[in-house]
């Protein structure tokens, strides 16, 4: 049997040689997975309050919302915001794009953790003279904020590996870079993904343990469990 060649030096010396160019890209790939984020959350946390404590046509409405957009692919959200509604430049579009699903999927995320909170905690705030807006105001949403973060830290790591997807609309992140180099070195191909892969993959692990000390700070110590 004929043994697999090796990756070529010359082309792992390519890679090097523009590893500033793909490191420097990294800035707007962060930027891009926060701004989404936040839009995400903005959106996607009243949707799952919805779901849980809206009325009957409400919650229909935000969970038939996101059925609609969690079934619809990323990069044709993206086409839609870019070339369909004209959103410029690229990074309002992509913004728009992931965080609109980024809301679908957080919105899930946020109601699991609303139903996760005993019942006796709205009735004991209802009891003690709250409303019910207040009650969901003051005492479900906080518990839930805590119990948020699990789930947060996947839809962190999904939507930036989807950053690569606003390369279709010339946003300038790392895939962007990568795919621009490879006309100039074809046979560095293989090199230049497994070094985009990996530039991934810290940013995955960095922003997880970053995520695992905030639910170390602010999670439940007993789980919160109401009897």
């Amino acid at each position: 049997m004929t043994a697999a060649l090796p990756l070529a030096t010359s082309d792992w010396g390519y890679v090097w040689a523009n590893l500033g160019t793909l490191i420097a890209a990294v800035w707007p790939a962060l930027k891009l997975t926060g701004a989404a984020l936040v839009v995400g959350f903005v959106v996607g946390v009243p949707l799952g309050t919805l779901e849980v404590f809206g009325g009957r046509r409400s919650a229909w409405l935000a969970r038939k919302a996101g059925v609609v957009v969690r079934g619809t692919p990323i990069l044709v959200i993206m086409f839609i915001t870019y070339f369909g509604l004209g959103l410029s430049p690229a990074f309002v579009a992509a913004t728009a794009a992931l965080g609109v699903r980024s809301a679908a999927y957080q919105g899930q995320v946020f109601r699991g953790a609303l139903q996760s909170i005993g019942r006796g905690q709205m009735e004991a705030a209802r009891s003690v003279g709250l409303s019910k807006l207040g009650a969901i105001r003051h005492v479900m949403i906080p518990q839930a904020l805590r119990r948020f973060v699990p789930g947060f830290q996947n839809e962190y790591t999904i939507v930036l590996k989807d950053t690569s997807i606003a390369f279709a609309i010339s946003y300038t992140e790392i895939f962007y870079h990568m795919y621009n180099l490879i006309p100039e070195q074809t046979t560095a191909t293989p090199e230049l993904f497994l070094t985009v892969a990996g530039i991934y993959l810290v940013l995955t692990l960095t922003g997880n343990r970053v995520l695992d000390y905030v639910d170390d700070a602010f999670s439940i110590p007993d789980g919160g469990a109401s009897r």
